[in-house]
């Protein structure tokens, strides 16, 4: 029994040393494959092709930057990783009868594409938590948004600003509308069934609820936090 104790020990010590290198490295090394990329490409057969590229945010718009944060994580710049208040009220609103809705925050969205994969269990939620914390710690809201952007499905097989940009509207990330970014925000809930450059239905629905919250939101600024 004290062999399997102190294996259990020394293998979660292991486990922290090494995931703290790899948020740590992270910080300054881009994110060039994720394991949702690696599971994609698994699930759709040898063919499925990848389009992604690796861009800076200050090549992001900030268009593009304040429609994803109206659209999914409208306290990202203040809170630090988890913002309980959407938690509280989806517990609410599941305890009155309601559909049960995420309320995971942008960070951890990140720490979720980029160490985990997609499919809910206790263990990947906890996990999810445990990299949000490092991811919060160790890197500035500026870097979690840029991971963020650049690890993030927008499209079957597209992963980041630059590659959706150039795939759907045929411009760059940094050239991106507000009409543009607000589409490829509203289809971040099923990227790989929507469509963001449709004016019809639901996706147009959240288009124009996206740029309502990003005239309210005013300007994007990190030295909020």
């Amino acid at each position: 029994m004290q062999k399997y104790l102190r294996f259990i020990a020394k293998s979660s010590i292991v486990f922290v040393l090494i995931s703290i290198l790899w948020v740590i490295v992270y910080k300054w090394i881009n994110v060039t494959y994720t394991p949702l990329m690696a599971i994609r490409k698994i699930q759709n057969s040898k063919n499925h092709t990848i389009k992604h590229q690796w861009t800076p945010l200050s090549d992001i718009s900030n268009t593009l930057q304040l429609a994803v944060i109206c659209s999914e994580d409208q306290h990202f710049i203040k809170h630090r990783g988890f913002d309980t208040k959407a938690i509280n009220k989806a517990v609410s609103d599941y305890k009155s009868g309601k559909r049960l809705r995420g309320a995971s925050t942008i960070s951890q969205q990140t720490a979720k594409n980029v160490f985990l994969w997609p499919q809910r269990s206790w263990i990947r939620k906890g996990l999810e938590v445990y990299f949000t914390f490092l991811i919060e710690t160790f890197w500035s809201k500026e870097r979690i948004l840029e991971i963020y952007l650049n690890s993030i499905e927008m499209g079957d097989g597209i992963y980041g600003a630059q590659a959706a940009a150039h795939f759907w509207f045929f411009t760059s990330a940094k050239n991106l509308t507000k009409q543009e970014a607000a589409g490829i925000a509203a289809i971040l809930p099923d990227p790989r069934k929507l469509l963001p450059n449709t004016n019809t239905g639901y996706v147009q629905k959240r288009k124009v609820w996206i740029l309502n919250q990003m005239r309210n939101y005013g300007t994007l600024n990190f030295e909020k936090k």
